[in-house]
């Protein structure tokens, strides 16, 4: 077989993967999941920039701002909001959400061509279609449609990772390396932990340049200089204080940890988990230390913070696929051997992959949102005059806010923890989110229980059995599920 017919043969098995990923990622983009608490947080920050009212949150720094100067500038291209004919109806509502989701779903279609390239530059194309396979359908990788800094980071680390591998034997290594460092400043500015990502393309750069210090100093300006303008910033509104105590803060909150989204990991996705964490350890076992510095750094990190979510693990997604890939192809392989049978390889892994494929499809097509999109379009239709004030999560708050101009909408219920409310009336949004945070504080609970319940919006989800896999995945995705209207 020529060389010319294999990589004509990789391309079309490229563009089938890419298509499979565009699928696995933009069908039922507003249906699943649900519409979470941190994606109205940062959809509420991007209007505030779209708004020109600057890059910085009003109240908290709790991350740097290019997550929210990146979707507002994406919004300016298209002039959303109102490109799309503001109306109260549902499916206007949830078209909002469309947008932001479209954006999110072709991210992670960029995503899958960016881990083929590096497990090509890095382990050849077998080991690169391989990992981008699994990349683009296991049911894990949902997580990469939600409007999260994470899911906007991520193209922007894979790609700091390729340029590191480039400087290879390249005769433009001075501005490979730089443009590394560009894309890592980046993807840090956007989201801090992603530093633990230095040792790695710092190690790349150093050896693939035969340890040229001039080339790291290239790398490593941009690293460091481009997240610095958010403190830079603080300083510059004379906050510092502010920053450094937010700052600080964001890392003790308490939560469950790394044990437990490691749990929830495997729940969701038990087959790319297991098979993720057994290559890590097989590719580490074997002295591989682009694995090593990939995985352990980030995890030693998340060990070391008190507050974990289950997306956290996106950063390190593509590395659980890639190693994943190269123990599963090194077990066919050396079984097809023994049994002399080149068939068996191919046919077993893509067995693996169609598992993926239907699990994914049977998570991705329900439909988890409805009730969130007649909650919004409730308190628009029903909520009219000045004396009002609405306390919600941020997933309804922006809306109110940003796109329909209506007054007295704070960014979310927590609002009412440190100021006091100068309307007469207060419409209470209570989904399953806000129950999550009754403890915070006493007056949470007061209003909700001195509230009449008005309206309740339900999302039936009891027809899947969500103790059992694929359904698991449903258990992260219950914002919907029951929400109260209250007024007091």
């Amino acid at each position: 077989m020529s060389e010319k017919f294999k990589q004509i043969r990789a391309i079309y098995i490229l563009a089938i993967i890419l298509t499979l990923s565009g699928f696995t990622h933009l069908w039922n983009t507003v249906g699943f999941p649900d519409i979470f608490y941190d994606e109205g947080v940062y959809m509420e920050r991007a209007m505030h920039v779209l708004n020109g009212l600057g890059p910085q949150d009003r109240y908290f720094y709790d991350h740097p701002y290019f997550g929210q100067i990146f979707l507002a500038a994406l919004f300016g291209l298209v002039g959303f909001p109102n490109s799309l004919h503001p109306s109260t109806d549902p499916h206007f509502i949830a078209s909002l959400y469309f947008v932001p989701r479209l954006v999110m779903g072709l991210l992670a279609v960029l995503d899958t061509f960016l881990v083929y390239q590096i497990a090509d530059t890095k382990y050849g194309k077998k080991i690169a279609l391989a990992s981008s396979l699994l990349f683009a359908v296991m049911p894990f990788t949902w997580i990469l449609r939600r409007i999260l800094l994470d899911s906007i980071l991520l193209p922007f680390l894979l790609t700091s990772i390729l340029f590191a591998l480039k400087t290879k034997d390249s005769k433009n290594k001075y501005m490979l390396a730089s443009l590394s460092g560009i894309c890592l400043g980046i993807a840090i500015f956007t989201k801090i932990p992603v530093f633990t990502m230095i040792p790695l393309i710092a190690g790349l750069v150093y050896f693939n340049t035969g340890r040229n210090i001039k080339t790291l100093v290239f790398l490593l300006i941009p690293i460091f200089l481009i997240p610095l303008i958010w403190p830079l910033q603080a300083i510059g509104t004379q906050q510092f204080d502010v920053w450094m105590r937010d700052v600080i803060g964001q890392t003790q909150r308490q939560s469950f940890g790394l044990p437990y989204i490691s749990l929830v990991f495997f729940k969701l996705d038990p087959v790319l988990f297991v098979l993720g964490i057994a290559g890590t350890v097989f590719t580490i076992i074997r002295r591989n230390f682009f694995i090593l510095f990939w995985f352990i750094p980030f995890v030693i990190f998340l060990l070391m913070i008190g507050y974990n979510q289950y997306f956290y693990w996106i950063p390190i997604l593509p590395v659980f696929c890639i190693s994943a890939s190269i123990l599963t192809m090194n077990v066919l392989e050396r079984l097809s051997k023994r049994n002399q049978n080149k068939v068996l390889s191919p046919v077993v892994f893509l067995g693996l992959v169609m598992f993926g494929l239907a699990s994914t499809i049977l998570v991705i097509s329900v439909n988890v949102t409805n009730s969130e999109f007649q909650t919004t379009s409730f308190i628009l239709q029903n909520v009219h005059d000045t004396d009002t004030t609405v306390l919600a999560s941020p997933t309804y708050a922006w809306i109110l806010h940003y796109v329909f101009h209506r007054e007295n909408i704070p960014n979310d219920y927590s609002f009412v923890l440190f100021n006091h409310l100068q309307t007469r009336k207060i419409l209470l949004v209570a989904d399953p989110h806000f129950f999550i945070d009754l403890g915070r504080g006493k007056q949470l609970q007061q209003l909700y229980n001195d509230s009449k319940t008005i309206a309740t919006f339900d999302e039936d989800l009891s027809k899947y059995d969500m103790s059992t896999y694929p359904y698991s995945n449903i258990k992260m995705n219950v914002d919907g599920e029951n929400i109260q209207v209250k007024m007091k």
